[in-house]
């Protein structure tokens, strides 16, 4: 019997119980692992319908010109009957073609106002954008007009754009063409080419200038980020927000460090035509390669980034959840030690599961409240229960009062680093390191 309890009382035997209870703890980890991340499926599914509600994500394609024409081949073929004679047969063809032209010069100028949405307790960031689109066409590769072979169908002419969610249009005004005018119908029209989208007829322009100046504006709405395809023999591209967290995507970025600060950011792209995988114009029928050219491509643009969501945040906090509970039950171990206490097994499990609590109030509250306030209370929730229960438990008031400095520094750094998103590693590694040390440091004489 004194042999058991002598077993029971070692260190070694001690260790190996805390560790187990230690183990034993992640269980109510897991489970509180899972409801965040149900909540954040939650939170994710909000958004998504909200955002199907307002507007996609925005892919601005576009203008392309497409201009039918007729050719005409005079044909003149030598044929023998059975009697022998020869004979000239001549006849017309004419042969229906559809050029398909993209921008000489592409100038794209879109402003995104943020706007918050909610839906219950969860909250998106969606924007209004004002897109400002000019440029030109050179229209010399289009038979002349004087041609007697090849006759151009202006009238049936048209511009197609490319537009991811057309629903979400607000607002638009007439293509400005030269000194004329076209109203935007819906439908691309150029299947196979532009998903969706709009385009507008040319048969009330004309066909003066070889190289006619385009102006297309256009207010919709969208989620997330706006792309744009660089359809022009050179491209140029302004985007400015006021939202400033923006995420650069896409092939290609800003030419040159986009101006980011607290009240916002302005990028600019300048692309030229050789970046892309298609030429600058082609027949739609002669042409069998046409069907493989992707206008989307290359696409590059900006997201409007939300930092760090509560849930990453919260999740982040779970990563540290073991070391939490693994200090705090070496340092009672230790004052089992150096004091001569005993404490029991269901008080340390007892205090594993307040430390637990942490995860469970920080979730509930940050729906709510900001999450400074929330995190102050969750974490003053645990702090407090074990530092009453541990004035019980240890038999002193200082030892509890080192309990306490030990959990507030713990809650205190680990909410500095959850806060960081380039140095959240660094500054976890920093921390077990120190804790580590620490330990080895009151452990050498064990």
């Amino acid at each position: 019997m004194n042999k058991l309890k002598a077993i029971t009382d070692s260190l070694t035997f001690r260790t190996f119980l805390i560790t187990l209870i230690a183990l034993a703890m992640l269980i109510p980890l897991f489970m509180t692992q899972e409801i965040i991340n149900e909540r954040n499926n939650y939170y994710y599914q909000n958004i998504s319908d909200i955002s199907k509600g307002w507007g996609k994500q925005q892919t601005f394609v576009g203008p392309v010109l497409v201009v039918p024409y007729v050719e005409h081949i005079f044909s003149a073929d030598t044929v023998t009957d059975k009697d022998g004679e020869t004979k000239t047969i001549s006849r017309d063809i004419y042969n229906n073609k559809t050029l398909v032209l993209l921008p000489e010069e592409l100038n794209i100028d879109v402003e995104l106002n943020e706007q918050q949405r909610k839906r219950g307790i969860y909250s998106t960031l969606l924007y209004m954008a004002d897109l400002t689109v000019t440029g030109n066409f050179d229209l010399t590769v289009l038979p002349p007009t004087d041609s007697s072979s090849r006759k151009v169908k202006w009238e049936k002419a048209y511009l197609a754009i490319g537009l991811t969610d057309t629903k979400a249009i607000t607002e638009t005004t007439p293509i400005r063409w030269d000194k004329a005018s076209a109203p935007l119908e819906p439908g691309s029209k150029l299947k196979g080419f532009l998903k969706s989208g709009i385009h507008a007829s040319m048969k009330t322009t004309r066909r003066f200038n070889s190289h006619p100046k385009f102006r297309i504006k256009l207010s919709l709405k969208g989620s997330e980020g706006f792309r744009f395809a660089p359809l022009g023999k050179v491209t140029k591209t302004n985007i400015k927000s006021g939202w400033p967290h923006p995420s650069f995507q896409g092939d290609v970025l800003p030419n040159n460090k986009a101006d980011i600060s607290k009240d916002g950011f302005t990028a600019q792209w300048r692309i030229p035509h050789l970046a892309r995988s298609y030429p600058q114009n082609w027949l739609l029928e002669d042409d069998k390669e046409a069907p493989k050219y992707d206008l989307y491509s290359l696409t590059t643009g900006v997201d409007l980034f939300t930092p760090v969501s509560i849930y990453s945040k919260i999740n982040r906090t779970i990563k540290y959840g073991v070391l939490f509970i693994g200090l705090t039950f070496i340092v009672f171990l230790l004052f089992e030690i150096v004091a001569k206490i005993r404490i029991h097994t269901v008080q340390y499990i007892l205090i594993g599961v307040s430390l637990s609590l942490f995860y469970l109030i920080l979730v509930s509250l940050s729906e709510r409240l900001p999450f400074l306030i929330s995190y102050a209370y969750a974490a003053a929730a645990p702090i407090g229960l074990i530092t009453l229960y541990s004035i019980a438990v240890l038999k002193s008031f200082l030892r509890a009062l080192i309990i306490f400095l030990l959990l507030s520094s713990l809650y205190g750094v680990l909410f500095v680093i959850i806060q960081m998103e380039e140095y959240a590693l660094l500054a976890g590694t920093a921390l077990v390191t120190l804790i580590v040390m620490m330990m080895m440091l009151a452990t050498r004489r064990l």
